[in-house]
């Protein structure tokens, strides 16, 4: 990971899929929104270039960034 920024640390949770045309795997996750009680959950389908967890959560933050929130 030389080069990389630890920017979420947590669990994710992994799901095989079973008749979805196109992904045969989820990832999902969720944090605390500003340390309280409410959460943020996210859900990400395993379709190319989403090949792991990672992956997931790294697509989840820029999709975040280039929104805004």
């Amino acid at each position: 990971m030389q080069g990389e920024q630890l920017v979420w640390d947590g669990t994710v949770h992994v799901f095989d899929l079973a008749g979805h045309p196109k992904a045969n795997r989820a990832y999902a996750w969720s944090h605390s929104l500003d340390g309280g009680p409410k959460r943020r959950f996210f859900a990400v389908l395993g379709i190319p270039p989403i090949n792991g967890p990672r992956d997931a959560v790294r697509a989840a933050i820029v999709a975040e960034a280039r929104a805004g929130k």
